[in-house]
């Protein structure tokens, strides 16, 4: 499903899904395109760190290409595996040219273990790329500071973590959750950490205008079902928040009015 009226808005680009999607770690090419059909999501992501776009490694890899090419799905190109604003200076370029596209996945790892964002450098690489013409989704923590100076060196986006990327625990930090969406007016994007459509759906009532994920799909048992069950959360989550979620109380409200007295209960 998805809402035309109601578009998903990156750098004055349109899309009518609010889900992005993930290409690593599918158990088949052929459930990765049953997966994507049935999600139909507004990105893939890519790695060219993991992948090679030219087939240089054998047949597998030009197969991989072809299929996304036959998705017919825009690709988002990841600096993923990147330690250092070099790497993904230099990895974006080569996917600008293999994909003519400026869009750009901004990954830059600051820890092995957690896979977290190299939050003391972001910020230059996101600058860079940004003067050098391109369209930069950067991931990060949900750290406010961080995330208001990546707006501030040219971001029309940022895509805050819910959790350590694969862990599928779901948003651990809901409080700087909540306060990032509050204070930010530019699209956000939830990437990583999440595990179930429950997750995704709860980021969206916040708020959060999208979210991207790999693993959660990809691992699942049937990788088609949870795409479409990611797919029909986020819409849910969206069109609850455009609804406007009761306030909650600190008592039981009846839900019947009392309109008068029962006649079985008059003498």
């Amino acid at each position: 499903m998805t809402n035309n009226d109601d578009p998903l808005v990156l750098y004055g680009q349109s899309f009518t899904s609010r889900l992005l999607l993930g290409t690593a770690r599918y158990p088949s090419p052929d459930l990765l395109e049953a997966a994507v059909v049935r999600a139909r999501p507004a990105m893939l992501t890519a790695s060219l760190r993991r992948q090679t776009a030219t087939g240089g490694t054998g047949a597998g890899d030009n197969g991989f290409w072809e299929l996304l090419r036959r998705l017919d799905v825009p690709v988002l190109p990841n600096t993923a595996g990147c330690h250092s604003v070099q790497e993904v200076i230099a990895t974006a370029q080569m996917a600008r040219e293999l994909f003519d596209t400026p869009w750009i996945k901004l990954e830059l790892i600051g820890d092995d273990y957690t896979l977290q964002p190299d939050t003391l450098n972001l910020v230059d690489a996101a600058a860079q790329l940004i003067r050098d013409g391109f369209q930069v989704l950067p991931y990060c923590t949900e750290d406010l500071v961080l995330c208001q100076r990546l707006v501030d060196v040219g971001c029309q986006a940022v895509m805050p973590w819910a959790a350590p990327i694969g862990t599928g625990r779901g948003p651990v930090n809901p409080y700087a959750l909540q306060l990032l969406r509050e204070r930010l007016d530019v699209p956000m994007l939830v990437d990583a950490g999440l595990g179930r459509p429950s997750h995704a759906c709860q980021v969206m009532e916040w708020g959060y205008d999208g979210v991207l994920l790999n693993t959660a799909v990809a691992l699942a048992q049937d990788p088609v079902a949870m795409a479409g069950a990611f797919a029909d959360a986020v819409q849910a989550g969206r069109a609850a928040h455009r609804a406007g979620a009761m306030a909650a109380q600190e008592s039981a409200q009846p839900s019947t009015p009392v309109l008068g007295t029962p006649f079985w209960h008059q003498s």
